[in-house]
């Protein structure tokens, strides 16, 4: 709810500054973007840095166990802790300007790097990931809220192409830096990385984003509460389902989340004050459809990682940076094209770049089951890389434009959150289902394999177990792979935005600042 006295008070004592300040000629949006554009960046490393050192990390620190899911809790913990506070954070943007909530969370981020690269027990890691999720939660929304609110609607493709393009080069700066430092110095140095880079970060955006206007928001607590209940006790029933054979309780603890869900939708709805998720936002069809499949599209890149990384460096027997190494055609295709994609977006229908861009990347999932084998060559998993990357220009800037085009300014950071929360929570249910899954084919390709001395991640695997370990690899690729057709036919729901221009797009800020 908005509040025009305590509004206008607050433009008074702090002038707004940045693209659109009233009276002033707008400035260039991209300083921002590109100091911005780092902080995303770190995370986006980070992310890709984990999944290809998640065997060390086992070989460290869980050694004894068959169990793979236990070290997928450092994946989970972190998305969970990402997942559930974005709601009010883009709010927390909104209410007390994108840069100030934009540089906590990236000192949240740095310390909890230090503090992951400390860590000396698994459990340990898995708690500092968790705060670390918590320092992006805070970043992320800002980002695409700065996007929203300095670029005019005809220009925000070629922003968003840039957010693409960062995502494309970190694929390939994660793996690479991950697989180097793993075999140099070590998975702790995977986190110890990010301080360097946290600190440049910080500095930037100090000096380069400027303070954009604030709206007052209330906070909806109960809602807070009941999304992260309601997160928890799926994503901790679908990770932990397989360890405890799926025993009743387990499924109780999914069944009673899904219906804390429901509840926490319901009291959105009936929420007379601010709600937590602003139902309103999802009249509009691009938002809602775009919404659907970003969630789908963080299943699918979270969980494809995992067999995948396990196979390459267990059955095959490469280094993490071996690993690595295959990666490259993805991310230098997907860095390449992303810019070019999201100049196109400006000026066509975002189903003519999504639907083949989703596809590519079923595709090239599909296709890395074929090849996951012991006969394969190891050069022909450049291959689908190649191909995923090309899907992956189509995929990243272009959902985001369409999401967020339509969002009217005090809701950007609102919309922003939303956005990124239903991404986050397709990433975290899918890390949870993969590890489940993962398990759940190994046990059908190596039975009693849970109970057998000795443990997953430590070195190759003895060659009698090659053969079935593989094949289970090769059958959990395939979850991602369908969930990325569901995406496909999500997309075809889009409808192609209105354009306008860039002094149109000015008209109405204006008009909402008069408005308030």
């Amino acid at each position: 709810m908005t509040n025009p006295a305590s509004d206008a008070a607050s433009t008074a004592a702090h002038p707004p500054t940045g693209a659109y300040a009233a009276g002033h000629k707008p400035r260039s949006p991209w300083p921002a973007l590109w100091a911005l554009v780092i902080g995303f960046f770190m995370i986006l490393v980070d992310t890709t840095i984990v999944s290809v050192a998640n065997p060390a990390i086992k070989a460290a620190l869980d050694p004894d166990t068959n169990n793979l899911d236990n070290v997928v809790w450092v994946t989970s913990a972190y998305l969970l802790a990402y997942a559930v506070p974005l709601l009010i954070t883009g709010r927390l943007g909104d209410r007390f300007g994108p840069k100030n909530i934009y540089l906590i969370g990236l000192s949240i981020f740095t310390l909890a790097s230090l503090w992951c690269g400390l860590s000396g027990t698994l459990e340990m890691l898995i708690v500092a990931r968790a705060v670390q999720g918590l320092g992006a939660a805070l970043m992320t929304p800002q980002t695409m809220a700065v996007i929203t609110r300095t670029f005019p609607p005809n220009r925000r493709g070629a922003a968003m192409g840039l957010w693409g393009a960062t995502a494309g080069v970190a694929t390939l700066v994660g793996p690479l830096a991950g697989g180097l430092l793993v075999d140099g110095a070590g998975w702790e140095w995977i986190f110890f990385i990010n301080i360097p880079v946290g600190i440049i970060a910080f500095v930037l955006a100090v000096i380069l984003v400027p303070r954009l206007e604030t709206h007052p928001h209330r906070f909806d607590i109960v809602g807070v509460l009941l999304s992260a209940l309601g997160l928890f006790l799926i994503v901790f029933g679908l990770q932990e389902g397989e360890k405890y054979d799926w025993a009743a309780w387990v499924w109780g603890m999914i069944v009673a989340g899904v219906v804390v869900m429901a509840i926490f939708i319901w009291t959105q709805a009936r929420t007379k004050n601010e709600p937590l998720v602003p139902l309103p936002l999802f009249r509009d069809r691009n938002f809602s459809v775009s919404n659907l499949a970003i969630a789908l599209v963080g299943f699918t890149v979270t969980s494809m990682s995992l067999p995948l990384m396990f196979f390459i460096q267990l059955a095959r027997g490469l280094t993490p940076t071996e690993s690595a190494l295959l990666l490259i055609p993805m991310a230098v295709l997907s860095g390449v094209l992303a810019p070019f994609a999201g100049k196109l977006l400006d000026r066509t229908d975002p189903r003519f770049l999504l639907v083949p861009g989703l596809l590519l990347v079923a595709g090239s999932l599909f296709w890395y089951a074929t090849l996951m084998n012991t006969d394969t060559p190891i050069w022909m998993f450049l291959l689908p890389s190649a191909l995923m990357g090309i899907g992956n220009a189509g995929m990243w800037g272009p959902l985001a434009t369409t999401a967020t085009r339509n969002l009217p300014p005090r809701q950007a950071g609102a919309g922003a959150g939303i956005y990124n929360t239903t991404r986050t929570i397709g990433s975290v249910i899918g890390s949870a289902s993969i590890a489940a899954f993962m398990q759940s084919r190994l046990e059908a390709n190596l039975p009693g394999a849970a109970e057998a001395p000795g443990g997953f991640g430590t070195g190759a695997l003895p060659a009698f177990v090659v053969d079935g370990f593989s094949q289970a690899m090769a059958q959990a690729i395939l979850l991602p792979a369908v969930v990325m057709l569901a995406g496909v036919v999500v997309v075809l729901f889009l409808q192609r935005p209105q354009l306008s221009s860039a002094e149109d797009w000015h008209a109405g800020h204006a008009a909402a600042r008069a408005a308030d």
